[in-house]
C-alpha cells in the first residue's frame, strides 16, 4: 500500500514534533517510513515479499530521548490531533505496531539506560527503550539476572516485554513479565505522567501496573520500569529425557509443577519437532518424544529438584537420554527459525495458546487434525515450553509450501481461524505471550466477552479521541484507517 497522504501528516504537527525532539530525530524519508511500516508479523512479511505492506506507512518517526519529550509529544498529539504508535525494536509478531493510517511512530530506543541496580531490595530500574540483551548483560556483570529470557531478547526492548505481556524461556522458575514488574512510569494519551512506585505489594484498588502491562501502547506509553532481579544461580544443570507419548511427557510436567518444583526450563516437543533434534540417538526410535529439563540455584537445591523430577519422569515412562539436544538448544535458543523459510517463499507462522492440563492433549490432537484437514502436506508441529500448576502453553508451528499469495494467504487465514477456534472450544486462551496486536482482533470478543467492553470503556476514558495506537487489542479503530488480516 502507499503511504498516508501528506495532508494527514500536516506541516504544523511535524514542525511542532521537530521542536520537541530536534530536527535530526524527526524522520520522514520514504525508505525509513517503510521500515517502520511493519513488525515481524508473518502476514506482513508475506505481503512485503510481494511488494506490498500489511497496513500503511506512517507520517513520520519521532525519536524522543526522555520522559519529558514523550509527554510533550503526546500533549502535541492531543493539541494537533495526530495519532501515535509507541515503537521499540519491532520484534512483535502480531502487528501491534503496524500503522493503519495517519500515525506518527514514537521510537523509544533513545530511552536506553539502566538507571539503577538496587542490591538490597533486588530491583533494577531501566528505561523502556533499552535492548533486552544489553539489559541482561549489564545485570550479569553485576552478578544478577532479569530471569526474563525470551527468544527475542537480542531484538526486543524491556518496555516491549511489558507492553506485550511477554514470557521468557526461564518462566517456570522466575515467572512472566507481569510477575517481575513491580513499578513503572508511563505517559497518558493527554501527556500526563503516571508513576507506580515499586513496592512488594499494595492493596489500594485494582493494579495500575496491570493496566499497562499488556496494553500494547493503547492506554499509555511506558517510559521506565522497575523489575525484580535475581542472583545469578550457582549452577544450571539440565537433563534430556525420552518419553513414549506426548501425554506421558505432559503428565510429567504437570506433576513436576504441582509438586512445587521449579525447574528453570521445561521443554517438551511432539514427535514431529523431536525428530530433527534427536537424529542419531537410538533411544528416540523407541520413545520418540523429547523433553528437556533445566534446574538452577544453589547446587544443593538444583540437585534435589532434579532428583525429585527424575523420579516423576521415570513413573511416567521417561528415560534419560544423550544431552546433545540440550547442548544444541543452548546454542540456538535466541535464534529464529522462521526467517529462512519465509525468505524461501513458505507461509510459516507460529501460534501460541494456553490451555488447562485437563484439555491440553485434546487441544493438541484437534488442532493438528484441523490444520492437516486444511492442507494435508503442510508442516504442523508443537512444543510446550511454559508450564504452570494449572496448565501450559502450546506453541504451534505451521508451514505451508510456496504457492501464489492468492492461495497461500487464504489457507493461512483458515489455519489461524481453525486453531484459535479449537483453543477456545477446549477452554483455553487464544494467546499466551505474543500478545494480541492487530492480527488477533477477530477473536478478541470470543476470548474476552463483556471484558472487551470493559477494556474499550477504559480506552475511551483515557484516550477519548482514540489517538494512541488505535485499532489494536480488538479495540475500536480510528476513522479512515485500514484493516489488517484475513477478515
Amino acid at each position: 500500500m502507499s503511504s498516508v497522504p501528506a495532508s494527514q501528516g500536516a506541516a504544523k504537527p511535524l514542525s511542532r514534533i521537530a521542536d520537541i525532539v530536534g530536527a535530526q530525530n524527526l524522520l520522514i524519508d520514504e525508505a525509513t517510513l517503510r521500515q517502520y511500516a511493519r513488525d515481524r508479523l508473518p502476514f506482513g512479511i508475506f505481503k512485503h515479499r510481494s511488494g506490498g505492506l500489511p497496513g500503511t506507512t506512517p507520517v513520520a518517526v519521532a525519536r524522543p530521548a526522555s520522559e519529558d519529550e514523550v509527554a510533550a509529544l503526546l500533549e502535541a498529539s492531543a493539541a494537533e490531533g495526530f495519532r501515535v504508535i509507541p515503537f521499540g525494536l519491532g520484534s512483535g509478531v502480531l502487528g501491534g505496531t503496524i500503522p493503519l493510517g495517519g500515525e506518527v511512530m514514537l521510537d523509544l530506543t533513545r530511552l536506553d539506560k539502566l538507571v539503577s541496580i538496587d542490591e538490597v531490595n533486588g530491583l533494577a530500574t531501566v528505561q523502556a527503550g533499552m535492548n533486552g540483551w544489553d539489559f541482561e548483560t549489564a545485570l550479569n556483570a553485576a552478578g544478577w539476572t532479569s530471569g526474563h529470557l525470551p527468544q527475542s531478547i537480542k531484538i526486543s526492548t524491556v518496555g516491549g516485554w511489558a507492553a506485550c505481556r511477554g514470557g521468557g524461556q526461564a518462566s517456570s522458575r522466575y515467572g512472566k513479565i507481569e510477575d517481575i514488574v513491580v513499578g513503572l512510569k508511563a505517559v497518558l494519551p493527554d501527556g500526563r505522567k503516571l508513576e507506580v512506585r515499586p513496592v512488594a505489594r499494595r492493596s489500594v484498588g485494582p493494579s495500575l501496573i496491570d493496566l499497562f502491562v499488556g496494553s500494547e501502547g493503547t492506554l499509555g506509553v511506558i517510559t521506565e520500569l522497575t523489575l525484580r532481579i535475581f542472583r545469578k544461580p550457582e549452577v544450571e544443570q539440565g537433563v534430556v529425557l525420552a518419553f513414549p507419548t506426548v501425554e506421558a511427557a505432559l503428565s510429567m510436567a504437570r506433576r513436576v509443577m504441582q509438586a512445587e518444583l521449579r525447574p528453570q526450563v521445561v521443554r517438551i516437543y511432539d514427535e514431529i519437532e523431536s525428530r530433527d533434534r534427536t537424529k542419531g540417538i537410538a533411544l528416540f526410535s523407541e520413545k520418540p518424544i523429547l523433553a528437556i529439563l533445566v534446574f538452577s540455584g544453589s547446587r544443593n537445591t538444583a540437585e534435589a529438584e532434579e532428583r525429585d523430577a527424575l523420579a516423576i519422569a521415570e513413573q511416567e515412562g521417561g528415560t534419560i537420554a544423550d544431552d546433545a539436544p540440550l547442548r544444541h538448544w543452548r546454542e540456538v535458543r535466541y535464534e529464529s527459525y522462521s526467517a529462512k523459510w519465509q525468505a524461501a517463499g513458505y507461509f510459516m507462522d507460529t501460534i501460541e495458546v494456553c490451555c488447562p492440563w485437563s484439555t491440553l492433549p485434546d487441544l493438541y490432537e484437534k488442532a493438528r487434525a484441523a490444520a492437516l484437514a486444511i492442507r494435508a502436506d503442510m508442516h504442523f508441529g508443537a512444543h510446550w515450553s511454559h508450564v504452570y500448576a494449572e496448565g501450559a502453553c502450546q506453541y504451534m508451528t505451521i508451514r505451508l509450501p510456496p504457492m501464489p499469495d492468492a492461495e497461500g494467504l487464504v489457507l493461512h487465514g483458515k489455519l489461524w481461524d481453525a486453531i484459535q477456534s479449537v483453543t477456545l472450544a477446549c477452554g483455553g486462551s487464544i494467546a499466551h505471550h505474543h500478545g494480541a496486536g492487530v492480527f488477533r482482533n477477530p477473536w478478541m470478543r470470543d476470548e474476552l466477552g463483556t471484558g472487551l467492553d470493559v477494556l474499550q470503556a477504559i480506552k475511551d476514558a483515557l484516550d477519548p479521541d482514540n489517538r494512541l495506537n488505535p485499532g489494536k487489542l480488538g479495540l475500536r479503530p480510528a476513522p479512515g484507517t485500514v484493516a489488517v488480516g484475513h477478515r
